[in-house]
């Protein structure tokens, strides 16, 4: 049944969407295909299309910058630069906390600088301070042209898994 309903749904998609409906539709459905073929940890990571990397002390995640993304000024969502940040300095938290326990954030501060344009979205966090209970994290938003547009600091609570 669900199947189905999905079949007819993308017809009606495909036959109906602009140019640009039909280059989001196919990067969503990229997004999805990767969730489920890469194993990627949730929908976020492969709906955005996530690329991380770890250095001493620090994780960075890219993503590329089309129309899905993109606010009503076609410029990237400050709710999207605000998940990648959140992402990245959450990542970051949880690799660096033993077996068993996990981070989850309790404040997100963001300060927008520039708009978001250009070809891809580059997040970098490093640890400030890593305590027993918490964990703070910068973090800071840069375009492809290598200017920031954004800067962030998340405090996250340490907490066994379950």
């Amino acid at each position: 049944m669900m199947k189905d309903e999905l079949r007819k749904l993308l017809e009606i998609c495909i036959e109906t969407g602009s140019d640009t409906d039909l280059r989001a539709l196919a990067s969503l459905l990229k997004g999805v295909q990767k969730k489920i073929s890469r194993n990627r940890s949730t929908f976020i990571d492969g709906l955005l299309h996530m690329e991380r990397s770890f250095g001493q002390g620090s994780c960075e995640i890219t993503i590329p910058i089309n129309p899905i993304i993109h606010n009503n000024l076609s410029i990237v969502h400050g709710g999207i630069t605000a998940t990648v940040l959140d992402t990245a300095m959450g990542v970051l938290a949880n690799h660096q906390l033993p077996e068993g326990y996990g981070a989850v954030t309790n404040q997100l501060n963001i300060h927008y600088i520039l708009p978001g344009k250009g070809d891809t979205l580059r997040c970098k966090a490093e640890i400030i301070h890593k305590g027993s209970k918490t964990l703070v994290i910068s973090g800071e938003a840069f375009r492809d042209d290598g200017r920031k547009i954004a800067y962030a600091t998340g405090t996250f609570f340490i907490i066994p898994k379950e």
